[in-house]
């Protein structure tokens, strides 16, 4: 399984992509590596504009903590690290609509140190 980087400010995340969860999401976003944007939070989650146009696949209403997904609504990478504006507890992680999960990050919780307005780079892991 393809692996990225994810740079936030001056940190590093790794992830893994789950090309079983949602194939076609995950090869346009290979395609369109590398990633640069500015970051914007909702909640507790991580979000960003990207190039890669689609609808929904495989479409998830809660996701987990450090999934990566793709919110169609939006054209948007989103990296989610907790409970956002529309969870109902502590625990759930709900998006703002559907959104197609196709990979997971490792460490999602010191993404907490970070703010809207830093530099994200994405690009192939080595």
């Amino acid at each position: 399984m393809p692996r990225i980087c994810i740079q936030v400010g001056d940190e590093e995340f790794h992830g893994e992509l789950t090309p079983d969860s949602a194939p076609q999401t995950v090869q346009k976003i290979l395609d369109a590596l590398p990633l640069e944007a500015t970051a914007r939070t909702w909640g507790e989650e991580i979000y960003f504009n990207i190039p890669v146009e689609m609808g929904t696949e495989n479409g998830q209403e809660t996701v987990s903590k450090g999934d990566l997904a793709y919110w169609p609504s939006g054209n948007a990478f989103c990296i989610f690290y907790g409970k956002t504006p529309m969870s109902q507890n502590d625990t759930e992680i709900v998006p703002a609509s559907a959104v197609n999960v196709f990979g997971h990050i490792e460490n999602a919780e010191a993404l907490k140190q970070h703010s809207a307005g830093e530099e994200v780079r994405v690009t192939l892991a080595e």
